[in-house]
C-alpha cells in the first residue's frame, strides 16, 4: 500500500519568460516565478490532507510500537521462595486419635476414658477403689501432673480367668495405682527417663513396684519383671495429664512376681554345759583357791598329829 505524501506539482513551461544569455541577470518578474514554483501557496484543503496524511503515519508508528510490544513474551514469574522444612521430630508410636476438645471444667480421669470408649473394665476398677477420685483431687491441687498407662478392654480379657478375684481389696487399690506414674511424662521423655520409675502404689525395689520403661526405634516398651507390654498410642495429653494406652495389664512383681527369699536364721548360740552336783557339806566348808591354802593342809595335819602322840605318852 503505497500513500502520497506530497501533492505533485506541474510546471508550464510556456509561462516561463523566455531567457537570455547566461550572464543576463533575471528580471524582478522571472525571479517571483521562480519562487512561485518553488513555494507554491498552501490552500486549506492541501493543508487538512497533510494534516490527515501525518496523522496516518503517527497511528500506524503507534500500531506498530504496540505490536512490537505485545509480541515480546512476558517474563516468567519468579518461583517463590519456599523455606526449608523443620526436621520432623521422630513420632513414639502411631498417631493419637482425634478425641475432640478436652473435658470442660476440671481435669476428669472417668471423662476421659469414658470418651476413649476403650476402658471399661479399668474405669470399674478405679471406681471400686475409689483409684478415680484420688487421681482428680491430684490433678486439681498439684503441678507435677500425672502419667497414667491404661490398658484396654482386650488387655483384661487376656488375663487368667479369675485373677482380679483373687485379690484383695488392698492389693486392688495396688494394681490399679502401679499403673499411674505421679509425674507428667510426655512422648519425648520416653526416651530419657530414669528407670525404674517410681509409681503410685510404693517402692521401686526389686520386689516391690518396679516399672521400666524402655524405647526402640517408634516403639515404647514397659517391663515390670512379671510382664511386658507395648506403649499402643496416646489417648489424652493436655500437657498436665497424659494417658497412654498399653496392650496389657501391668502385673507388679510385689503381687504376682515371686515372692524375696526368707532371711537365713540366726546362728544358734552355744549351750552352756551343766554344773556338777556337790555336796552341802562341801558347800559349807569355805574354799580357799589361793596358794596359801595348798600350803596350810599339811601344816594342820602336823600339828594335830603331834597333838595326839604329846597326849598318849602324858
Amino acid at each position: 500500500m503505497s500513500t502520497t505524501l506530497f501533492p505533485r506539482f506541474q510546471i508550464n513551461c510556456h509561462s516561463l519568460p523566455p531567457l537570455s544569455s547566461h550572464n543576463q541577470k533575471p528580471s524582478s518578474s522571472t525571479t517571483s516565478s521562480l519562487s512561485s514554483l518553488h513555494n507554491p501557496p498552501l490552500t486549506k484543503s492541501k493543508a487538512k490532507n497533510m494534516m490527515k496524511r501525518l496523522s496516518f503515519l503517527l497511528l500506524l508508528v503507534l500500531l506498530f510500537q504496540c505490536s512490537t510490544t505485545l509480541a515480546q513474551p512476558a517474563a516468567a514469574p519468579a518461583p517463590p521462595v519456599i523455606a526449608p522444612a523443620a526436621p520432623a521430630t521422630p513420632a513414639l508410636g502411631p498417631a493419637p486419635p482425634v478425641l475432640g476438645p478436652a473435658p470442660a471444667g476440671p481435669t476428669d480421669i472417668t471423662k476421659v476414658l469414658k470418651k476413649a470408649s476403650q476402658f471399661t473394665v479399668l474405669l470399674k476398677l478405679m471406681r471400686a477403689t475409689s483409684v478415680d477420685k484420688q487421681i482428680n483431687a491430684q490433678l486439681n491441687n498439684s503441678n507435677n501432673g500425672l502419667t497414667i498407662f491404661a490398658p484396654n478392654d482386650n488387655a483384661f480379657s487376656s488375663l487368667k480367668s479369675g485373677t482380679l478375684n483373687q485379690l484383695s481389696s488392698e492389693q486392688q487399690v495396688e494394681l490399679v495405682q502401679f499403673h499411674v506414674v505421679p509425674t507428667y511424662l510426655a512422648v519425648p521423655q520416653f526416651q530419657t527417663v530414669s528407670n525404674p520409675l517410681r509409681t503410685q502404689a510404693g517402692g521401686s525395689g526389686k520386689f516391690e513396684f518396679p516399672l521400666t520403661l524402655t524405647t526402640s526405634g517408634s516403639s515404647v516398651n514397659i517391663s515390670t519383671g512379671v510382664t511386658n507390654a507395648t506403649v499402643d498410642q496416646t489417648v489424652y495429653n493436655d500437657g498436665q495429664l497424659a494417658v497412654y494406652m498399653v496392650d496389657k495389664v501391668l502385673l507388679p512383681m510385689s503381687i504376682f512376681g515371686p515372692k524375696p527369699p526368707a532371711p537365713a536364721p540366726a546362728p544358734a548360740k552355744p549351750k552352756k554345759k551343766p554344773a556338777l552336783a556337790s555336796s552341802p557339806v562341801a558347800d559349807s566348808v569355805p574354799v580357799d583357791t589361793s596358794g596359801e591354802g595348798k600350803l596350810m593342809v599339811p601344816g594342820m595335819m602336823v600339828f594335830i598329829g603331834l597333838s595326839v602322840v604329846g597326849t598318849f605318852y602324858s
